[in-house]
């Protein structure tokens, strides 16, 4: 075996660790939405003197525990050091130190090295393949469990020795969807023992580590009952992904018609390696583990593809970037709101686009299947299968708009503006001392959602923040609302999808933080979304937090 990585040597973040890092553009889709490509930037507001004093201490006033993680149970096998040796008798998880070690600080060459896991996802002792493409005479994987871990976000829990190294063969390239696979052959078996529940990224080292990647993999929970559930969103991760040249946006000439129909999972990310997990999802599990709530760990393919992946869920977190849904994945988590189960969208274009999971040669649900606009040429349409039809959820042959799910319906990008508080009363901004009118520079952006009547909306629901912006020349808001449903479960939505992305700017030395987001800024996201995280785990929010409908007084419905 090779030394133990180090502990607790400073790095600088992983490159591209903000928004541009992964996507067509800066943080959101490439332009096949509703809206087109336009831009606009209203320059934000400056925070005055008395909302710079009355956010100086919000942070330490959010009463978060700074150790307070619960990261589920693990499994029952014994944890084992890097060298192999039995590990003592394993503390709490929150309680133990993390390891700030854990980020790339040379990505090398595009191919230097490069890899890719054959299971989304996996229980803890179960074993999963890892394969891996390198120019390096070899190379060593560390795994690394992302969470609070005191302010480090990562826990080096497993070590491998050093591995021979190859270059693997070129992609392969299907035709009648332009989907591009690498069906590398497995350079190692990975058993997950002794790994807790989570958030994880291998960590790929060439030999000297002249090159890093990163490769996710979550380590789901095997019960979801009484815990607060989040739910990593790798189709979407997928979605974007650009290795081999081409995503569900994009062919190798950057235009839309030579895009793929589907992508595959048999394939590295490109660029650090990571999705979108570092800047749309991190954030989100740091705070959560750090509020000491009981926590539970899935992925949207793992909803849609186990019947009970949300069974007994106090509460379901969607993360800020969540737009590839089966139908499948839909109907559990809303068969789970209707269950009591609260629902937290912290990000906006949630639930936009329907997908189809069928198998490759590796294995099942490793194909993401979205035809989008050329939706006749996807074979349920000719099979009359309307339903499992690969458009957007709200377009022909089944329309079905995500607002009956989310409360609020994708309207536009890109769009950057300021988040205006309209309720300041309303518990979700306990302790964070807005008043009405108070706004957050640039927290609206790249995509926004709103309130719309018109479309399908869960009543009681109200609008608790309304943001005036302009979006492609087209004046409207993004609000973000709370609202109850019949089962007594509670419904959060941020309209925005900087929110997640926000929670990073309320401290010191963490990479990635753009758009101007501030301190004062990343505190009130803070607050707000531990109000909101500690009130939906313990119970379903709208016995105890009832609605106030308001939506004729916003939009006179």
């Amino acid at each position: 075996m090779d030394g133990r990585a180090e502990n607790g040597r400073a790095a600088d973040g992983p490159a591209g660790n903000g928004p541009t890092a992964d996507g067509p553009t800066a943080d959101g889709p490439a332009a096949d939405g509703p809206a087109g490509n336009g831009r606009h930037d209203d320059g934000g507001d400056a925070p005055r003197a008395a909302d710079r004093r009355r956010f100086l201490g919000l942070a330490a006033g959010a009463g978060l525990a700074a150790a307070g993680c619960s990261a589920g149970g693990g499994d029952a096998h014994p944890a084992r050091t890097p060298a192999g040796r039995p590990a003592p008798a394993a503390p709490a998880e929150s309680a133990r130190p993390g390891d700030r070690d854990w980020r790339i600080t040379r990505r090398g060459a595009p191919s230097a090295i490069e890899g890719y896991t054959d299971r989304v996802s996996v229980l803890p002792g179960e074993e999963f393949g890892l394969h891996v493409s390198t120019t390096a005479p070899g190379f060593t994987v560390r795994a690394y469990r992302m969470g609070w871990y005191g302010g480090a976000r990562a826990r080096l829990v497993w070590e491998s020795g050093r591995v021979r190294g190859r270059r693997q063969r070129a992609p392969r390239l299907d035709a009648a969807t332009r989907t591009v696979h690498a069906d590398w052959e497995r350079s190692l078996t990975v058993a997950a023992r002794g790994w807790p529940e989570g958030c994880y990224l291998l960590r790929l080292d060439a030999d000297g580590r002249t090159a890093q990647r990163y490769v996710p993999l979550t380590v789901r929970s095997a019960r979801t009952a009484g815990r607060t559930v989040l739910v990593n969103a790798p189709a979407t991760w997928q979605a974007y992904n650009e290795w081999g040249g081409r995503s569900l946006y994009n062919g190798p000439d950057g235009a839309f018609r030579t895009r793929s129909l589907a992508v595959s999972f048999d394939r590295p990310y490109a660029k650090d390696g990571a999705g979108k997990f570092l800047v749309y999802e991190l954030p989100l599990v740091c705070l959560a583990e750090r509020l000491g709530l009981p926590l539970a760990y899935t992925t949207g393919i793992d909803v849609a593809t186990r019947p009970d992946g949300l069974a007994g869920a106090a509460s379901v977190v969607l993360l800020g970037h969540d737009e590839y849904w089966t139908p499948e994945q839909r109907a559990r988590t809303a068969r789970a709101r209707d269950a009591g189960a609260n629902l937290a969208v912290l990000g906006a274009n949630t639930c936009f686009r329907r997908i189809r999971l069928e198998p490759t040669a590796a294995g099942p649900h490793r194909l993401a299947v979205c035809y989008k606009a050329d939706y006749r040429q996807d074979p349920a349409y000719a099979r009359g299968d309307h339903a499992l039809v690969t458009n957007d959820f709200r377009r022909d042959p089944a329309p079905d708009p995500e607002s009956s799910l989310t409360g609020v319906l994708y309207e536009g990008y890109p769009v950057e503006a300021p988040y205006v508080v309209s309720r300041p009363d309303h518990w979700v901004f306990e302790g964070t001392g807005v008043r009405a009118g108070d706004s957050f520079r640039a927290l609206v952006g790249v995509e926004y959602d709103r309130v719309t009547p018109q479309a399908p909306t869960p009543r009681p629901l109200e609008v608790l923040a309304h943001s005036p912006l302009v979006c492609n020349g087209t004046r409207s808001h993004s609000d973000s609302a709370y609202g109850a449903r019949p089962g007594g479960s509670g419904l959060f939505a941020t309209g925005t999808m900087r929110w997640v992305e926000s929670l990073d700017a309320s401290g010191p030395g963490v990479p990635g933080v753009r758009h101007g987001l501030d301190g004062r800024t990343g505190a009130f996201t803070t607050r707000v979304t531990a109000n909101v995280l500690r009130a939906f785990a313990a119970g379903p929010a709208g016995r105890t937090h009832p609605a106030a409908d308001n939506l004729h007084e916003v939009y006179g419905a």
